[in-house]
């Protein structure tokens, strides 16, 4: 009998605890003689979030920045985007794309606080896409601070100035990142008798729109680490842009100061991926041996040039031009502007099955 009185007690304090400090939780603190029960409240510290973003970078970069406009006969036959990169003595310069003023009588920029000047053509190299700039260093606002691309990584925040569309929308500023560095990208230009040719450059996923030619891509420094001269337009794509490196557009710009123009070398050979079989057997009766799977493979020979010199033959696979190894026709492309007319260039290729060496001695393209 007693053992049945003490189960039925713990059983009715047991529940009275559970009932109390339900109590206690819902209301706060409860005290009943022997029970107490606390709740203790937390405190949420209210935060406020300042994202500045990258303004203070974009104001070391704006004034540098300049819209170009490029004219025939007193007509505007199109426009881009260019900045001050450096000035020398009483001449400032101004970097932008080749493609934005060639083949024009006359441009004229516009600066950030309205003022419109012509200026003269430095230089102009089609085949790097970049072009120089000259006015009087009195007449320019600011000088744009140089970064260098090689030190960007992958995921490193990026912005653009630009004037996008048209002069409603000038100096328009974009954000992204660096989505890739050294693509290799092959693109057309006017001279028929070099269709294309081929690019190193840094990928973004800023938005770029016609106008933004010429114009900087640069770090949250503020510092430029590259011209935009490009977007990929397709169906189905969606953020890809891509710049020129500004270490390869100041080394084209200095020379462009210096020279006026560039001389390139020529090799004299029209190339395929090794890996485009069915183009090689059906356009050129090319059918290579199956253990080769790289490489840029010759799919003419120009008469008298430094390739015919060096006994190359249609149908031989060049897998390493100097000190570059060479995995398909657009290295191949690259690589060759690396060198300079008059150098002596060991060619390693494969013919049938066999690997050779032989020596071009570059000539000046035509």
């Amino acid at each position: 009998m007693n053992k049945t009185k003490n189960i039925i007690i713990i059983t009715v304090v047991a529940s009275l605890g559970v009932l109390f400090g339900a109590v206690g939780v819902y209301y706060g603190t409860t005290e009943l003689g022997w029970f107490s029960q606390t709740t203790i409240n937390k405190l949420e510290k209210e935060v406020t979030i300042d994202d500045k973003g990258i303004a203070d970078a974009v104001e070391k970069l704006y004034d540098a920045v300049v819209i170009v406009q490029a004219y025939n006969k007193d007509k505007m036959v199109s426009s881009g985007t260019g900045f001050v990169y450096k000035t020398d003595k009483n001449d400032a310069y101004i970097l932008t794309n080749s493609h934005v003023i060639s083949g024009t009588e006359s441009v004229r920029v516009t600066f950030t606080d309205g003022n419109t000047y012509p200026v003269e053509i430095s230089g102009d190299d089609e085949f790097s896409d970049v072009a120089v700039l000259k006015i009087d260093s009195n007449k320019i606002i600011k000088v744009a601070e140089i970064g260098e691309s090689v030190k960007a990584r992958l995921g490193d925040t990026v912005f653009t100035i630009g004037t996008p569309l048209n002069h409603e929308y000038s100096w328009t500023i974009t954000r992204g990142i660096v989505s890739g560095k050294d693509r290799l990208i092959e693109v057309d230009v006017s001279n028929a008798n070099n269709a294309s040719l081929v690019l190193s450059v840094l990928q973004t996923d800023a938005a770029i729109n016609s106008g933004n030619s010429g114009g900087p891509i640069a770090n949250s420094n503020g510092e430029v680490i590259g011209i935009t001269n490009m977007k990929l337009a397709s169906g189905g794509v969606e953020g890809m842009g891509f710049a020129i490196p500004i270490e390869d557009a100041v080394d084209i710009g200095e020379e462009l100061i210096k020279n006026k123009t560039i001389t390139r070398p020529v090799l004299g050979v029209g190339t395929l991926n090794a890996s485009d079989t069915q183009a090689l057997r059906y356009q050129y009766g090319i059918v290579l041996d199956k253990s080769v799977t790289s490489g840029a493979a010759v799919a003419y020979v120009q008469a008298g040039s430094p390739a015919a010199n060096a006994g190359l033959e249609k149908g031989d696979v060049i897998t390493n031009f100097g000190i570059y190894e060479i995995t398909s026709s657009a290295k191949l492309k690259y690589y060759l502007y690396k060198y300079s007319v008059g150098d002596k260039v060991e060619l390693t290729y494969i013919r049938g099955k066999n690997k050779q060496t032989t020596t071009v001695h570059l000539n000046e393209k035509a």
